[in-house]
């Protein structure tokens, strides 16, 4: 795809691939097809690499750039993959988005440098060079729980107007942050596309007027967030109600903090590996969930149906 083309707007469920791992920076290959092919069967519309959930930040560049040649190669051209790039060097966040459209890629993600603190005019300057470089569309991330800064809604909407921008994605949680870049755009690029990240947000968000959701839960249960689309498209918003309660009650006990310890994307990871999905290693520093957790994660989705349990078929 080139990056003169015309934008064509993203929309649907496009899940952030969580990377499985054999080792610190060994990829589980056979599990990292798995998900993807589970992700595919669950109908999502595209599939995000090297996010949050993908534990992008905390990978090598050589092993980044194996997932993206493997999940490039497996997806063809079944739907879009969008590739993180988020760095605080300029150079490898091109280096990568140069990878990834040799590798196949759709388009390209960033989130701020975040290492260093920075104003809006120079988030701006970040994008401008960024789209301006990049071979591929690029799409803004802003997670300001991770990276300490946030996209201002002014600075979305100038970046909207940018050819090379495409589209947003807000990981905040807040929802009044996520109106006002709504209202700032606006009408005036109706091919932008705004996504929301958390996915107990999933619903509201669409009524507030993004064009879908990027939920790490999709990952063990994609066809949830896709049914819960579907009814949104087709003014089924009772249903839609319902289909949310389901996935916050499936997610409570992996986004909600186990204990008093932070680990999300361990307990992903856990109850991935005992869906037969792939590994539960997370990526370093991080330990694997205790016996404790994981029989915990493990008596939860017994109660979570079909999607959520160990399957003899994935081998």
């Amino acid at each position: 795809m080139s990056k003169r083309g015309s934008r064509a707007r993203l929309q649907g469920i496009v899940p952030p691939v969580v990377t499985p791992l054999a080792s610190y920076d060994e990829l589980d290959v056979r599990g990292m097809e798995r998900i993807v092919e589970h992700l595919l069967e669950g109908g999502v519309h595209g599939l995000f690499l090297l996010g949050s959930t993908g534990e992008g930040p905390a990978l090598s560049y050589r092993l980044r750039r194996e997932v993206v040649d493997r999940v490039c190669r497996q997806v063809g051209t079944r739907v879009p993959v969008l590739v993180g790039i988020t760095d605080c060097v300029y150079a490898e966040a091109i280096n990568m988005a140069e990878y990834s459209a040799r590798a196949g890629a759709t388009a390209v993600v960033s989130a701020p440098p975040f290492y260093f603190h920075y104003g809006q005019a120079d988030l701006l300057n970040a994008i401008e060079t960024l789209a301006h470089d990049s071979p591929l569309p690029l799409y803004l991330y802003n997670m300001p729980g991770l990276v300490k800064t946030t996209f201002e809604a002014d600075t979305v909407a100038r970046a909207a107007q940018m050819e090379n921008v495409w589209g947003f994605k807000d990981s905040s949680g807040d929802l009044q942050y996520l109106a006002k870049v709504i209202e700032e755009i606006g009408d005036s690029q109706p091919e932008f596309s705004i996504f929301v990240g958390p996915e107990q947000l999933l619903s509201d968000a669409l009524l507030l007027g993004t064009h879908g959701g990027v939920p790490g839960g999709a990952n063990l249960f994609p066809q949830l967030p896709v049914r819960l689309y579907e009814a949104f498209l087709d003014g089924r918003l009772e249903e839609m109600r319902a289909i949310q309660q389901e996935m916050d009650r499936v997610g409570a006990p992996i986004w909600n903090d186990y204990g008093s310890a932070p680990g999300h994307l361990r307990r992903l990871k856990t109850a991935l590996a005992m869906a037969g999905l792939c590994s539960p290693i997370p990526s370093w520093p991080y330990q694997v969930s205790s016996q404790e957790e994981a029989k915990y994660i493990e008596a939860h989705l017994e109660t979570c149906g079909p999607f959520a349990k160990p399957s003899a078929t994935r081998q």
